[in-house]
C-alpha cells in the first residue's frame, strides 16, 4: 500500500508559500507536489475554510498565507485535510463471531489508538514557524546554498 503523503506535501507547499513574495498559482503549487491543479485547489479550499490561506482571482492572483505561522500546528493542518487515516494497519472483520478475530482486533485497536493519540499530540506541538525555522537553520549551515535547497520556489 502506498503511503499517504498529502500532509507532508501540503506542509511543503505552505513553507514554500511562506518564502514566496506574493500569491502562488495552483499550477505552480501543483508542480511542487507533482499533482494536478484541481487537486491543489481542493486541498487548499480546506485550508482556506480554516483561515490558513486565502485565494485571489484574476491576473496576478493565486494562494497566499492568511495566518501567523507560529499559531498553526501540524495538527491544525492535518485536521484541515479532513483527518486522513494515519496508519495503513487495519484488522480483519471477515468473521466477527470468531473469538480469535475479536482478541486480535481488540489488541490492534488498542495499540493503534495509543499510537494515533501520541502522534496527534506530537503534531500539535510543532508549529509551521518551527518548521520554517528548521529550514532556515539548515540553509544557514550550508556554506554555499546549492540548487535544490529551496527545491521548488521561484
Amino acid at each position: 500500500m502506498r503511503p499517504n503523503s498529502q500532509l507532508s506535501g501540503i506542509l511543503h507547499v505552505l513553507l514554500h508559500m511562506a518564502e514566496h513574495d506574493g500569491p502562488v498559482t495552483s499550477e505552480a503549487l501543483a508542480a511542487m507536489m507533482q499533482t494536478n491543479p484541481v487537486v491543489i485547489r481542493r486541498i487548499m479550499a480546506g485550508l482556506r475554510d480554516s483561515g490558513y490561506v486565502r485565494s485571489e482571482k484574476g491576473h496576478g492572483g493565486g494562494w497566499t498565507l492568511a495566518c501567523d505561522l507560529a499559531a498553526v500546528t501540524l495538527r491544525d493542518v492535518y485536521d484541515s485535510l479532513g483527518r486522513p487515516s494515519l496508519f495503513a494497519i487495519g484488522h480483519r472483520s471477515d468473521n466477527p463471531d470468531c473469538l480469535v478475530e475479536q482478541a486480535v482486533n481488540a489488541a490492534l485497536d488498542t495499540s493503534i489508538q495509543a499510537a494515533e493519540t501520541l502522534l496527534l499530540s506530537r503534531l500539535g506541538a510543532i508549529t509551521l514557524a518551527a518548521l520554517s525555522a528548521d529550514f532556515h537553520d539548515r540553509l544557514e549551515r550550508r556554506k554555499r546554498p546549492r540548487k535544490g535547497d529551496i527545491c521548488h520556489a521561484g
